[in-house]
């Protein structure tokens, strides 16, 4: 059996996961954007590194999103860790992604945020045919109410 350099899995992992994985420093600026990343984005590498994260994030969302990802970087708590958070995003040519994702707080060796690693999912098909299945059920709740008895 071959053995593998622990540093070459890890780099290949991330590198080539079809989910999306990417890091933003402190400030909120991307460092590591994968193949997933460009895959659901749109976005070479090079164009998404060193922005920030005002890249992917909708702008009705973002004051809402720096509040969130300033306390977290204050504090080094995020609840993201183990749940699942949906949101949506946008790729490159403006339109909307819905995704799920969760983080990895990086910590130098004092324990301060370095800054944060999400991995996330693109769910917009599931999301969408959700969205579907809702509406066709309001309209068949809609249909079958029963009517108002006559008034005589």
């Amino acid at each position: 059996m071959a053995t593998y350099e622990r540093e070459w899995l890890c780099q290949r992992i991330v590198e080539d996961a079809p989910d999306v994985i990417i890091f933003a420093d402190r400030e909120g600026v991307i460092r590591l954007w994968n193949a997933g990343a460009q895959a659901v984005f749109g976005y070479e590498p090079e164009e998404a590194l060193g922005q920030t994260l005002d890249l992917i994030v909708p702008e009705r969302l973002r004051e809402r999103h720096w509040e969130g990802f300033h306390r977290v970087m204050a504090t080094g708590v995020t609840r993201y860790g183990r749940e699942l958070l949906a949101v949506p995003a946008i790729g490159k040519d403006g339109g909307r992604i819905s995704v799920e994702f969760s983080v990895v707080m990086l910590r130098d060796a004092g324990g301060k945020p370095l800054g944060v690693a999400a991995i996330l999912r693109d769910v917009t098909e599931r999301w969408q045919e959700q969205r579907r299945l809702r509406e066709r059920l309001a309209a068949l709740e809609a249909t079958s109410a029963p009517s108002p008895p006559d008034s005589a």
